[in-house]
């Protein structure tokens, strides 16, 4: 059987754009002689829709859609993801879907049974899980038709050991009649730290089940997510086949292999790289993009410092938006350095992008003076530090908010996680571009865009990083050596650690109580600061729920 893969980007709750793009995916499908077209999990509305789902316009709309997309399905089928109308007498009003779309018909709606309660998941706030087991059946074919959780039941939760999330292994039930291949419809957001997991759980049960599966992953950014596609076919030993582009949009028609099919005459994909700051750089890039297309955003400023965050975001953005749709505001005081000033000018150059300089040192001595009566006799300190940074994001505002721009935040995650940044200040912004990567990971970062074309002048990555808020000011004036600090906070917040934990690791006592103590106590901070484009499975926001005030232990 020839089956095409639709990998698309969607706009959450467009429903004619969705649809749209569907159904000119089918006649692609129809046109490479496919059998089958397969769409990803709820793409009618995009995923995940949240609370757009309890609007009953989304949903009639949505399954209008289903019906128009069934009456292109003849000479070809389709398998379609989106909400159904729960029909039963108790449970919540839908469910997660696969349509099975045949002769112009909903030929079969299979419900999604495994609904993820973790992450960024909250499948159980909207759907009823499904109950019933049976695969469709295509050209004398039966297929067995899974959304997304519904295969990973064999996955270990975690490091907590063999505990299992689930009860029950959908595919246990639906392989008692003995389909020919399993067919998985996800959204599956990247996470540079499970990535290659995922393709782990697709093998274990090609392998389990002995038969081959395909999964069809969405694509695109949305919101503070970013779907990386990556679909696959893999043959019944486990062999991935092939392997869709990652992050990008592709319709690719895909032949199941039968028993004894000649592996010379295939092409394999190659392996997931060992190091991510590649897959991570092209993650960033679309994310930061689609953040903007599709909220209908043309423009990004961003305080570019001389420092290696902001030069980094610069760079990004610079791919991402195109050098003339992004503004770089360059903004010394009295502490800045000349290099700082002049490093930043020569990357505006190197990229061809607009930049002003606009001193705030005018508007740092009149705050002071202003303040100087209530003040008096105490020592200069961060309050006064803090009003550089404010007045900064007042500068970049009105920019902003003058000429149509988006400002881009470029506060990285350990900076983040340690509340080392100003509320109002270098916090602010639409959207936080690096605050999922650690500072050891932002150098990274650099030295991969740079290893295409030198866009980051060396300087900026080679120097000790300050936040040039007090003379000869350096990061680590308040805080550990950043290659202590991240081990500590990679540890504590994406791992989960304890501090006993850390410590039995082989960090210093004081050290992690410490840090521990400063990520407990910021959390506030975190809690105003914009959405942040999230590239591992802990990125500050929707993903990791903390209290505010919280234990201290």
């Amino acid at each position: 059987m020839k089956v095409a893969l639709a990998q698309l980007s969607y706009i959450p709750g467009d429903i004619a754009y969705n649809s749209g793009k569907i159904l000119t995916a089918i006649e692609e499908a129809r046109r490479q002689g496919a059998d089958l077209v397969v769409f990803s999990e709820l793409a009618v509305t995009g995923y995940p829709p949240l609370d757009l789902l309890r609007r009953s316009d989304i949903i009639d709309s949505s399954m209008a859609a289903i019906r128009e997309i069934a009456t292109h399905c003849n000479e070809i089928a389709a398998i379609v993801g989106g909400p159904s109308p729960n029909t039963g007498d108790y449970g919540k009003e839908l469910h997660n879907s696969a349509f099975f779309l045949h002769k112009g018909k909903i030929k079969a709606v299979v419900n999604k049974t495994l609904l993820p309660n973790y992450d960024i998941f909250d499948e159980e706030r909207y759907f009823k899980a499904g109950d019933t087991f049976r695969p469709v059946e295509l050209n004398g074919q039966k297929i067995a038709v899974t959304i997304c959780e519904d295969i990973w039941y064999g996955q270990p939760f975690g490091d907590k050991g063999p505990r299992r999330l689930y009860s029950m292994a959908p595919l246990d039930e639906i392989m008692k009649e003995h389909p020919s291949f399993i067919i998985n419809i996800a959204a599956n957001p990247f996470a540079h730290n499970r990535i290659s997991v995922r393709e782990e759980v697709f093998i274990r049960n090609t392998r389990k089940y002995m038969v081959p599966l395909i999964s069809v992953n969405q694509t695109g950014g949305y919101s503070e997510l970013i779907f990386d596609g990556s679909s696959v076919l893999i043959d019944s030993d486990g062999t991935i086949i092939d392997r869709l582009g990652f992050c990008t949009e592709e319709v690719r028609t895909v032949e199941i292999p039968s028993p004894g099919t000649d592996r010379n005459s295939l092409s394999f994909p190659a392996p997931l790289p060992g190091d991510m700051t590649g897959l991570i750089h092209q993650a960033l890039v679309t994310g930061l993009r689609d953040f903007f297309v599709k909220g209908g955003i043309k423009r990004a400023i961003i305080g570019l410092s001389g420092g290696i965050d902001s030069a980094v975001v610069t760079a990004l953005a610079a791919e991402a938006l195109g050098p003339e749709n992004t503004l770089a505001l360059l903004m010394p005081s009295v502490y800045s350095s000349e290099h700082s000033v002049s490093d930043s000018v020569k990357m505006a150059d190197k990229i061809g992008m607009p930049y002003h300089i606009v001193s705030i040192e005018d508007a740092r001595q009149t705050v002071e003076k202003t303040l100087q009566p209530f003040f008096a006799g105490k020592e200069p300190g961060v309050t006064l530090e803090n009003i550089q940074a404010r007045l900064r994001a007042v500068l970049l505002m009105a920019f902003a908010n003058e000429f149509g721009y988006m400002l881009l935040n470029t506060s990285n995650k350990s900076e983040a996680a340690v509340g080392y940044g100003t509320l109002y200040g270098d916090m602010a912004g639409g959207l936080s571009v690096i605050g999922d990567l650690y500072k050891s990971e932002v150098y990274q970062l650099a030295r991969e865009i740079n290893s295409h074309a030198e866009i980051i002048p060396p300087a900026i990555i080679s120097k000790p990083p300050s936040a040039e808020l007090k003379p000869d000011q350096l990061d680590t004036d308040s805080l550990p050596p950043y290659s202590l600090l991240d081990p500590v906070l990679y540890r504590h917040i994406d791992l989960e650690w304890s501090a006993d934990r850390i410590i039995a690791d082989g960090f210093d006592k004081e050290l992690v109580e410490e840090i521990l103590r400063l990520v407990r106590t910021s959390e506030f901070k975190r809690k105003q600061t914009p959405p942040v484009l999230r590239v591992s499975s802990k990125a500050f926001g929707t993903g990791r729920r903390i209290p505010i005030i919280a234990t201290r232990h």
